[in-house]
């Protein structure tokens, strides 16, 4: 594609997104100041349109871009604008208030992103199964109710409600949670199972039946940690767009979207896949040639990827673009920040905002979490 091609491209795209409607050649040379002819528009657009780049609906006389046309644009042509100071200072700001838990920061990142985005944000939570167990405090609620409170490593703290026997006491439970603590502290999750749990029971005087119930429920809390939970935001925001008037679009984007587990799914696979690009050590050049979309890194950005229509592997995405990125905290956890919208999206500053919130989010973490005079402990 030569340069007047990509100039034009580049200005349908960029009205596209902004009017949701097919583009002529004469608006273009109105809005866009080009340097050529409404004639010599009219030849290049009719060529990029044999080529693949646009699609002429109907029997309007403008083009709107196809998913081929997106996909050059987001490779070739985009531009990413700068976060304001100001706005680092206070996305800083809005996720560190009243932070206690990891599930809390995740809930704000999500909030965040679709507000500003004005789209759809999905967030996972971190794999956990990999950390190890620092501390663990069960402590009493009210007769037959507790909180299992879990500290992982590095510092990452998570709660579980879970019911205990009534006729167990808060000195008995305290007991039984200094047993689990000793049986347990600095083993990885993926190791700790129902047997080795057991074990704790030797450690008291209490009766088996009881101490058996609650270890069981620790277990069981422990093990949740281990499960992605998947925080949605925004979904209200999408039925804004001119997109969603065709209720059976519609319908069908948010049948998927209510598959929470199979959606954290795919984005686990993205993630695997980027790794693996990250891991062969291929320039943005060289992805972009071997699997479109597959990865976009900066130097100064963390890496994205973005699939648009038929690039999302999931059911009723066919219309829609789904850009995503991985956030860690400290070196082995990690989790994922996505932004779902029409294919029509503001690629440029979605992909500012995604990046950039994915980069004050782990700063954010490894301050609360991983710096050792802020490390999380639970006092007896």
């Amino acid at each position: 594609m030569d340069d007047r091609k990509k100039t034009i491209l580049k200005a349908i795209v960029d009205d596209y997104v902004r009017t949701c409607e097919p583009v002529g050649s004469k608006s273009l040379v109105e809005r866009y100041n080009l340097n050529y002819s409404s004639a010599t528009i009219r030849n290049e657009m009719a060529e990029l349109e044999e080529m693949g780049f646009l699609v002429k609906p109907h029997t309007s006389a403008g083009r709107m871009p196809s998913d081929k046309g997106y996909r050059a644009y987001v490779d070739n042509l985009l531009s990413l604008p700068e976060i304001p100071p100001e706005e680092e200072i206070a996305v800083r700001h809005f996720l560190t208030e009243n932070l206690r838990e990891a599930r809390e920061m995740i809930e704000r990142t999500a909030e965040y992103l679709a507000e500003k985005t004005n789209y759809l944000s999905v967030v996972l939570s971190p794999q956990y199964s990999d950390t190890s167990l620092e501390q663990i405090k069960i402590m009493m609620i009210e007769p037959g109710r507790a909180i299992v409170v879990l500290v992982l490593s590095p510092g990452v703290v998570h709660d579980r409600l879970i019911r205990i026997p009534s006729l167990i006491d808060e000195k008995d439970l305290n007991e039984i949670g200094q047993a689990i603590e000793r049986c347990l502290a600095g083993k990885r999750l993926n190791d700790i199972t129902l047997v080795t749990i057991s074990s704790a029971a030797e450690e008291t005087e209490l009766p088996e039946a009881l101490v058996n119930q609650v270890l069981y429920e620790a277990y069981v809390a422990i093990k949740q940690t281990e499960r992605i939970e998947v925080y949605i935001d925004g979904k209200y925001r999408l039925l804004k767009h001119p997109e969603f008037r065709d209720v059976d679009r519609a319908s069908r984007f948010y049948d998927t979207m209510r598959q929470e587990q199979m959606v954290a799914g795919y984005m686990r696979e993205l993630e695997q896949e980027e790794e693996i690009n990250a891991a062969e050590g291929l320039d943005t050049l060289e992805k972009i040639e071997s699997a479109p979309g597959a990865l976009a890194t900066r130097k100064d950005r963390p890496a994205y990827m973005v699939r648009i229509g038929q690039e999302i592997a999931l059911n009723g995405m066919e219309d829609m673009s789904f850009i995503t990125t991985t956030y860690r905290i400290g070196r082995r956890i990690s989790g994922q920040i996505g932004v779902i919208g029409p294919k029509r999206m503001e690629y440029g500053n979605i992909i500012s905002q995604i990046s950039f919130v994915n980069k004050a989010l782990s700063d954010v973490a490894e301050d609360h979490y991983t710096l050792g005079g802020d490390r999380q402990t639970l006092e007896d």
